[in-house]
């Protein structure tokens, strides 16, 4: 299994843009990673994925072209580059550990949470 600690998140205005970080321990680099996030009072939503090579991401409907995904495998770090924020956007952000993109993902750090003011 692998611990993920997730970092980055903060009080943006809208238009803003945040980098999230998710430092993992263990085999990082043979894991596929997910971006989730959860806003208060709604179901969990996944934001993205990434194969553990890099070479497929994924994005959901609502980030894409304003959200990036990306990895560094030599630095056990995944990433979450946010632009164009909205409101709406406004979440509790969680990286999580998976066999394969589409999961399931049975490790998951432990949350940043992301502001977006109007």
């Amino acid at each position: 299994q692998v611990q993920l600690v997730e970092s980055g998140g903060g009080l943006v205005q809208a238009g803003g843009s945040l980098r999230l970080s998710c430092t993992a321990s263990g085999r990082f680099s043979r894991y596929a990673m997910g971006w989730f996030r959860q806003a208060e009072g709604k179901e969990r939503e996944r934001v993205g994925a990434i194969s553990w090579s890099g070479a497929m991401i994924y994005y959901a409907n609502s980030v894409k072209g304003r959200f990036t995904i990306s990895r560094d495998n030599a630095k056990n770090t995944v990433y979450l580059q946010m632009n164009s924020l909205k409101p709406e956007d406004t979440a509790v952000y969680y990286c999580a550990a998976a066999d394969q993109p589409e999961g399931p993902y049975p490790s998951w750090g432990q949350g940043t949470q992301v502001t977006v003011s109007s």
